[in-house]
């Protein structure tokens, strides 16, 4: 057992709130972009330490759990150190789902206190949605102020970290929590996150790191966290806007950012005159992740913002992890990076390892273990006799180990005997002009078993029609080979995407299927 007051780990590089809050107590810890409401650290730290003693005084002790429903605000920080700092599973609940997959999930992951909104809270009321309440609810405002001000200093155990058990996209189905094993460690200490944020982007105290994305993902939280352990300041924005992140990045001379390729996209929209309005000067390092980059949008966020974009392939669940920096990518482009630790292994259907250059599915082995929450067989399926572990992802490796996705195993479109990788088609059709925003699904035909359909949302709505469709499958032909092409194009006002920029494919599949 550790003792009751553990050293700062100045060894590791890393601190904790209480040794920020004494150096600079009034840096600021998170600001909030949309109002400019802000935490410092020495009030980030009190407000943390009091609400893990109130959610020890509630009767939740060390491995308990605690969920949070809430938007992109400061509080945010208040859950998520409370839970860190404390020994406890802290589980983000996306605020965008309906209540009752909201509630599904507080009541699968056996939230025994969940922090939300007033507005949030109302609409969970229904026992149907919740119909194992967590014993202890907080609203933000005067509820979370005053049981902030009842509170006792700290809580009574020694402290040791916390641990966040996230919930899959839920896009094929319901949701699952993704459980890491449990490590016991002293607050302070380092995380493989922190490590990597630290020495191979550079964060540290003087780090500005803009958050464009919902705090319930893997990412946003975690890097948020990292920065704050380093001493630096989070800016969180309510939600993404390419316009808005450049006068942010301007106004709090950011100088780190993570990201997904839809911003870039959405950025390389803006005009010259909207690209040049603000000072982009103070930026160090862009990482970006979750979903593969066309190369021709990469080539010209690097040629706009410099080599200072980085790219990163993982998951929620950590089973594996590659990386590669802007001047690597441009030899290699396309590729998500080499493995920074174990060994990534291309397959067949039936368990053969493939040579160089051939898709199939992407196992780790050496990789870090995980289970799946109440789901047993999700678990095992994700394992081979081997120990390797995959997602489903597909994609193949050259000769020097670099890998490069594919798709979605999920996603992939059977026409005429043939693999078709959407994802190569989004990534063309993309660079068009006309396109705002695309998505390419397999639809049911009767000769090829499946055609390939491509759906748009136009970035002129009045543009789309019979001449835009003909002129996107001629722009399709004239980039890839005619078999990859969509046959026809939909138009909508918007696609399924998910708030963390994500398309919820399968929602999109299902409106198709259905139809």
């Amino acid at each position: 057992m550790p003792d009751a007051e553990p050293a700062p780990s100045t060894d590791e590089g890393l601190m904790r709130l209480a040794d920020h809050a004494r150096r600079d107590p009034d840096r600021p810890a998170a600001v909030e972009a949309a109002t400019g409401r802000q935490v410092t650290y020495g009030e980030l730290d009190e407000r943390t330490s009091r609400l893990a003693a109130a959610l020890e005084a509630a009767g939740i002790g060390e491995q308990g759990h605690v969920a949070a429903l809430l938007p992109n605000r400061i509080e945010y920080f208040d859950i998520a150190w409370a839970a860190q700092r404390s020994g406890l599973w802290l589980t983000p609940v996306n605020w965008h789902l309906t209540a009752s997959e909201a509630g599904y999930i507080i009541n699968d992951c056996g939230a025994q206190a969940l922090l939300t909104t007033a507005e949030l809270a109302t609409l969970l009321a229904d026992e149907e949605n919740l119909m194992q309440p967590p014993a202890l609810q907080i609203q933000v405002g005067d509820e979370l102020e005053k049981t902030l001000e009842q509170a006792p200093a700290g809580v009574t155990r020694p402290e040791n970290e916390g641990a966040i058990m996230l919930y899959s996209s839920g896009t094929t189905g319901r949701p699952k929590g993704i459980v890491r094993p449990w490590w016991p460690r002293q607050y302070g200490r380092a995380g493989a996150i922190d490590m990597l944020m630290s020495v191979a982007y550079g964060f540290d105290a003087d780090t500005v790191y803009l958050c464009p994305a919902p705090l319930y993902h893997a990412a946003p939280i975690a890097w948020s966290m990292g920065t704050q352990r380093l001493g630096g300041t989070v800016v969180v924005m309510e939600r993404f806007d390419p316009l808005e992140m450049l006068r942010l990045i301007e106004k709090y001379r950011v100088t780190h950012i993570q990201m997904v390729p839809t911003m870039f996209v959405r950025l390389l929209k803006l005009s010259d005159e909207e690209r040049s309005r603000y000072d982009r000067s103070s930026l160090k390092t862009i990482i970006h992740a979750a979903a593969p980059c066309p190369v021709e949008v990469k080539r010209q966020m690097i040629d706009w913002w410099g080599p200072i974009i980085h790219e990163y392939y993982s998951s929620s669940e950590g089973n594996g992890f590659t990386m590669i920096g802007p001047e690597e990518w441009l030899t290699h482009p396309g590729s998500v990076g080499r493995p920074a630790g174990g060994v990534i292994h291309i397959v067949d259907e039936d368990g053969n390892e493939l040579p160089v250059g051939q898709i199939g599915t992407v196992w780790f082995e050496g990789s870090a273990q995980f289970e799946y929450h109440n789901d047993p067989k999700k678990t095992a399926d994700a394992f081979n006799d081997k120990g390797w572990s995959t997602l489903g992802d597909m994609g193949s490796l050259d000769d020097e180990g670099y890998l490069y996705l594919s798709d979605r195993r999920t996603n992939l479109i059977l026409s005429g005997g043939v693999n078709i990788y959407p994802q190569e088609i989004e990534n063309e059709m993309a660079l068009h002009p006309a396109v705002l925003d695309v998505a390419v699904i397999g639809v049911p035909d009767d000769e090829m078993g499946q055609q390939v359909k491509a759906v748009v949302q136009a970035a002129d709505p009045a543009a789309a029609g019979p001449a835009l469709e003909a002129d996107l499958i001629a722009f399709c032909r004239s980039r890839l080979a005619g078999f990859k092409c969509p046959r026809t194009v939909d138009f909508v006002d918007e696609l399924p995407r998910l708030p963390s920029g994500k398309l919820a494919k399968r929602l999109l599949i299902d409106r198709y299927r259905e139809g």
